[in-house]
């Protein structure tokens, strides 16, 4: 598969709940750094058992791919029945048919509001955006 394709597998995986399929897409010594929560997980494992128990009720809307070699970037929003809808950009680095370390940026729509000054520079963003 081509690197691309294999960010576009997890996704898939992810929304399927198919975690020994997700793993089959890692290196088993996998780094995905979430700066925004300041945490750094290291190894397929932790990375399949994060996933696998986040609480349940999201679903997974792949929104964009978008690759250049072995890096691959994706940006996708998780909606969650209670928790409100995410979105994720993520920047993955995929070596011999496998993910190896992803950097991804985490966060809640609206969560980081608009600040005053530019309030007549600015236009709300609607939420199908």
């Amino acid at each position: 598969m081509e690197p691309s394709e294999i960010v576009e597998a997890l996704w898939a995986r992810i929304e399927a709940r198919d975690w020994d399929g997700v793993g089959e897409l890692l290196a088993a010594d996998l780094v995905v750094e979430w700066p925004v929560s300041g945490e750094r997980i290291v190894g397929r494992a932790n990375y399949v058992r994060i996933n696998a128990e986040y609480p349940e009720g999201w679903s997974i809307r792949v929104l964009r791919v978008v690759a250049d070699g072995d890096q691959v970037v994706s940006e996708v929003e998780v909606p969650h029945e209670t928790m409100g809808v995410h979105r994720v950009a993520s920047f993955w680095t995929v070596r011999k048919g496998g993910i190896k370390a992803a950097r991804e940026y985490w966060t809640e729509l609206g969560s980081d509001p608009s600040p005053h000054w530019r309030a007549d520079l600015v236009e709300p963003l609607r939420q199908a955006d």
